[in-house]
C-alpha cells in the first residue's frame, strides 16, 4: 500500500521504517525543515525499561498540590483557563489509584522490552551512529529511607523480568569512578544493566537517511492542516503544499495530534508536558559521567553522549509554551555540578525546551478508532524514545493484517 506517515520525530521515523521493511510505498511529512527537531531533539536520551513506571502513581496528587506553592518541584503545575488542561488533569487523577498504576506500569515495561529489543533489530540491520552507551543506567538515593523504598518500588518491574542490581556506596563509585567527589551524598542506588542510552535525534537522523536510502520519501518542511474524511474513510490530508493522498494513515505528532484528531470527531487525550534539557561539550575536563544515572531525590536525568553529556529535569504543565530562559536551568545545573565537579564545559550549556506528549495513563495511543484507513502511533509521553521502535511495529502489524507481538488491547 501507500502510507502516509505525519509526523517526523522517532516515532513517525521508525514507524516509516518499519512500514518500509514490509514492502509498502511510504511517504513521511514533518513541517520543520528536518527531523528531529522537535520533542526529540533535546530529551534524556534513554533507553529505559527499567524506569517504565508511570506518572499517574498514588503519590502524584500531593506531589501536584505541592508545586503550587514550592518553586524548587520538579514537576510544576501552572493552572491556566485551558479547558482542556483541566479534562486532562481529571483523567489523570482517575488514573492514580494503586491498582491501576501497578496495571499501567506493566503495560508499560511490556511495550518499552519489546522496544529495546526491536532496537537491537534494527541497529544489525542499518548502521546507524548515534553516541550509544550500553553501560547500563544507576537510578540512585540520597538516604537509606528512599533507597528502601526505591528497592520495594522495583519490584514490580524486577518481578516481571526486569534485571536490576543494587549497589551500595562503595560499588556505585567502582563502577563510575567520576562519582567519588560527591560519594558522601549518595546512599545507594539501583543498577539496570540492560538499559542504555544514546543520542535520540541522532539517531532518528540516521534511520530518516536509511529511509530515504530505501525509497521511502520524506516531505520536510511541509505541514499538515486538516485530515480530509467520507465517511468512515480518510481521503487525504491537506497541507500548505497540496493534498496529498494514500491507501493508509498514520498520525504520529505528538503533542500536535489532537488538533488533527479533534475536526475527526476524534478527542485524543495528550496534553504537553514541558521538559527542560542542557546539553554540554566535556572539554578538557577529566571525570566526566561514564554511564547514565537519575537522581531520584532531585528527578534529574544526567548521560553521556560521546563528548557532550546531557542533563534533563523538570516536567511542567505550561500548555504549549517551549520558552525557556537561564533561571529555569539552575536547579539541573546545580546538582550535576554538584555530581560531576570536574565532569564538563558547564560555561559552553546548550540550553533547550521541549513538550511531552502525556496521556493520562502514561500509555501511548497505537490503533484504529473512527475510520477504518487512519492509525494513530502517538501520546508517548516521557519514554517515547524507549518505546518507539515497539509501536512501530506494532502499528505496521496492524496496518497489515497480522497479529501483533504484543497484545495491543485498551492502547487506543
Amino acid at each position: 500500500m501507500r502510507v502516509l506517515v505525519l509526523g517526523g520525530g522517532v516515532v513517525g521515523v521508525t514507524t516509516a521504517y518499519q512500514l518500509q521493511r514490509d514492502g509498502h510505498d511510504v511517504v513521511l511529512v514533518e513541517r520543520l525543515p528536518d527531523v528531529a527537531r522537535d520533542t526529540s531533539f533535546g530529551n534524556a536520551g534513554m533507553i529505559a525499561p527499567g524506569h517504565s513506571f508511570v506518572w499517574s502513581s498514588p503519590r502524584a496528587p500531593w506531589t501536584l498540590l505541592k508545586s503550587l506553592v514550592l518553586r524548587d518541584q520538579a514537576l510544576r503545575f501552572k493552572p491556566s483557563a485551558d479547558p482542556r488542561l483541566w479534562r486532562w488533569s481529571l483523567q489523570f487523577l482517575m488514573q492514580c489509584t494503586a491498582a491501576k498504576a501497578r496495571a499501567n506500569t506493566l503495560r508499560k515495561h511490556q511495550i518499552a522490552v519489546y522496544s529495546q529489543g526491536l532496537l537491537q533489530q534494527t541497529l544489525a540491520d542499518a548502521q546507524i551512529a548515534y553516541d550509544r552507551n550500553t553501560s547500563g543506567i544507576l537510578y540512585f538515593y540520597r538516604d537509606p529511607a528512599a533507597l528502601a523504598a526505591g528497592i520495594e518500588h522495583m519490584r514490580i518491574l524486577a518481578d516481571d523480568g526486569q534485571c536490576i542490581e543494587v549497589l551500595d556506596r562503595a560499588q556505585i563509585v567502582a563502577r563510575d569512578p567520576s562519582l567519588a567527589d560527591a560519594a558522601e551524598k549518595l546512599a545507594g542506588g539501583i543498577f539496570c544493566p540492560t538499559d542504555e542510552t544514546g543520542d535520540c535525534a541522532m539517531f532518528t537522523r540516521g534511520l530518516a537517511e536509511v529511509c530515504r536510502a530505501r525509497g521511502v520519501s520524506l516531505r520536510t518542511g511541509v505541514t499538515a492542516q486538516a485530515i480530509e474524511a467520507s465517511g468512515d474513510t480518510v481521503t487525504g490530508v491537506r497541507t500548505d503544499q497540496g493534498v496529498l493522498t494514500a491507501d493508509a494513515y498514520v498520525l504520529a505528532l505528538g503533542c500536535q495530534s489532537p488538533f488533527l484528531a479533534r475536526p475527526l470527531g476524534v478527542d485524543l487525550p495528550i496534553y504537553p508536558i514541558k521538559g527542560y534539557s542542557l546539553t554540554i561539550p566535556i572539554g578538557n575536563h577529566c571525570a566526566p559521567p561514564a554511564m547514565a544515572v537519575l537522581d531520584e531525590h532531585n528527578l534529574v536525568g544526567i548521560s553521556r553522549f560521546g563528548e557532550r553529556i546531557r542533563v534533563t529535569a523538570t516536567a511542567e504543565f505550561a500548555g504549549y509554551d517551549v520558552t525557556h530562559r537561564p533561571a529555569d536551568f539552575a536547579h539541573m545545573t546545580r546538582v550535576v555540578r554538584e555530581l560531576y565537579p570536574d565532569g564538563a564545559d558547564y560555561a559552553r550549556a546548550e540550553m533547550w525546551a521541549g513538550l511531552r506528549p502525556m496521556t493520562p495513563d502514561n500509555l501511548p495511543i497505537i490503533g484504529r478508532k473512527r475510520h477504518r484507513n487512519l492509525w494513530y502511533n502517538t501520546g508517548h509521553g516521557h519514554i517515547g524514545w524507549t518505546m518507539s521502535h515497539g509501536s512501530a511495529r506494532l502499528v505496521a502489524d496492524l496496518i497489515a493484517g497480522r497479529p501483533t507481538e504484543i497484545p495491543v488491547e485498551g492502547l487506543v
